[in-house]
């Protein structure tokens, strides 16, 4: 089992920046892949953001490209999530998920273990 505990959230204006944290505990976080996920009112969850386990490799969605920036830490079993320049339209709430398999890292029904997630609000 792995548990994830995201934090960060919160109230922000069009235009400004939050670094969201996930903690992992459990299992070895090296050997998972991590990834961001978001879902908005009455929308399917989407893919954010994800980083393979060793950091190596990085995608993001087409809509937050640019903008934020995933990173980890293995050493504190964390992951973070970096937004800047932040708009209204990404508003939702923000989950971690972990997996091991490398294959399918957009699709979050692919995930082994997800955090409770963290309401992000952006005003306009």
């Amino acid at each position: 089992q792995v548990q994830l505990v995201e934090s960060g959230g919160g109230l922000v204006q069009a235009g400004g920046a939050l670094r969201l944290s996930c903690a992992a505990s459990g299992r070895t976080f090296s050997n998972y892949h991590m990834g961001w996920f978001r879902q908005a009112p009455g929308k399917e969850r989407e893919f954010v953001a994800v980083i393979t386990w060793s950091g190596g490799t990085i995608y993001y969605a087409d809509s937050v490209k640019g903008r934020f920036t995933i990173s980890r830490d293995n050493a504190k079993n964390t992951v973070s999530l970096q937004m800047n320049s932040m708009k209204p339209e990404d508003t939702a709430v923000y989950y971690c998920a972990a997996k091991q398999n490398g294959f399918t890292l957009f699709r979050s029904g692919t995930y082994d273990y997800w955090g409770q997630g963290t309401q992000v609000t952006v005003s306009s």
